[in-house]
């Protein structure tokens, strides 16, 4: 399954980091994309993993997912 996830507050490789690494560390996460351009994060994992965890993920780290 693949997710895709708008995200603000994302501005520089930092952001882009801190990101890849907390959605990266959800069990069932495959593979994180992060485009700071598009402020979007694509997330490829298995059908475990639902929209609200990933977003959770993102949150907990100070960006917000619209």
């Amino acid at each position: 399954m693949q997710t895709v996830l708008n995200v603000e507050g994302m501005s520089c490789s930092h952001c882009e980091a801190a990101v890849k690494k907390a959605v990266g560390a959800l069990p069932g996460v495959a593979e994180v994309s992060v485009s700071l351009a598009g402020k979007t994060v694509t997330v490829a994992h298995g059908e475990g993993v639902g929209e609200a965890e990933l977003k959770r993920a993102i949150e907990d780290i100070g960006y917000d997912v619209v």
